[in-house]
């Protein structure tokens, strides 16, 4: 994978990228002290002459790696734009997206380079890159550190850099993977619920600060002495007063207060909170509801 830096501030560390990168550098580091390159190849690379038999190592092949260079290029890469897609989707959906972007990484080897095992988070990460380019396209990044780009052309370019490796008989570097983890990514975000979830905060955001159905004490463009005269009659005054005192001497019933739609945007975004980050499955039956009213509304517009 190429080293790539993003300009902007990064995000602070989440907890799914943080897990992400422990696990391969950790299992980089028994690579090299207690079990060896060729005892961790065996036992967790993907190698489509033991599949379907090692049906494990279409997930374990993502957390290993070659070389250090290998390594380092990956994790760097996660470590740039994996922190804010996770802080936009929740650590839940970002992990399945990652796991998902991978195998697909592994599905497409199978299918496409059947000789030859195959290791490394490239396919994972390239998912991400599609997901960041998707969510921000003309965000600059850079790519190998130096070449500035807006995020969607380093995806075109990594793309075509892989058609290069593609057609290329020398080259170790397996495009399968790269490119499998870009389409499963591009499915995954067609297809899951983070990109319905990112279309109904967009709805619901558009609530104008200032609409006409919040209440109002006194209506707009309108003095609470409006036609009043600027000297009232005493009698007036006391007629006035205690017709007031007689209103509020009746008993009072209890009238509902109509939700505004500030109100209900937020309510709308609590829901979706939830949903990012414990599954759609944790939602109340009133919560349940509220989706359901909201799906209705839009499908009205």
């Amino acid at each position: 994978m190429s080293e790539m830096y993003d300009a902007s501030e990064s995000p602070r560390m989440t907890r799914a990228v943080q897990v992400l990168l422990g696990l391969n550098i950790g299992i980089y580091f028994l690579q090299l002290t207690l079990f060896g390159s060729d005892g961790v190849y065996s036992a967790l690379a993907l190698d489509p002459a033991k599949f379907p038999a090692a049906w494990w190592t279409v997930v374990t092949y993502m957390f290993v790696h070659a070389w250090l260079a290998h390594l380092a290029f990956n994790m760097f890469t996660l470590w740039m734009f994996g922190p804010r897609l996770e802080q936009e989707w929740g650590t839940r959906a970002f992990v399945q997206f990652y796991l998902w972007c991978g195998i697909g990484g592994a599905i497409a080897h199978l299918t496409l380079a059947q000789h030859t095992a195959v290791i490394g988070a490239s396919g994972a990460i390239s998912g991400v890159l599609v997901a960041y380019a998707l969510r921000w396209p003309d965000e600059e990044v850079y790519l190998f550190g130096v070449i500035p780009m807006r995020s969607r052309w380093l995806v075109a370019a990594l793309l075509a850099m892989n058609i290069i490796f593609a057609l290329s008989p020398s080259s170790r570097i397996d495009w399968t993977a790269h490119v499998g983890g870009m389409a499963f990514g591009w499915i995954f975000l067609k297809l899951y619920t983070v990109g319905g979830i990112n279309r109904v905060r967009g709805w619901v955001s558009a609530v104008p600060e200032d609409s006409e159905d919040m209440p109002r004490a006194v209506p707009r463009n309108r003095s609470p002495m409006r036609d009043r005269g600027a000297s009232g009659s005493t009698d007036e005054v006391v007629q006035q007063s205690n017709a007031i005192v007689l209103r509020e001497s009746k008993p009072l019933q209890h009238v509902p207060r109509k939700e505004t739609p500030k109100e209900y945007a937020a309510r709308v975004n609590r829901v979706l909170d939830k949903i990012s980050q414990h599954g759609i499955d944790s939602l109340t039956r009133d919560e349940r509801r509220l989706l359901e009213e909201m799906s209705r509304r839009l499908r009205d517009q």
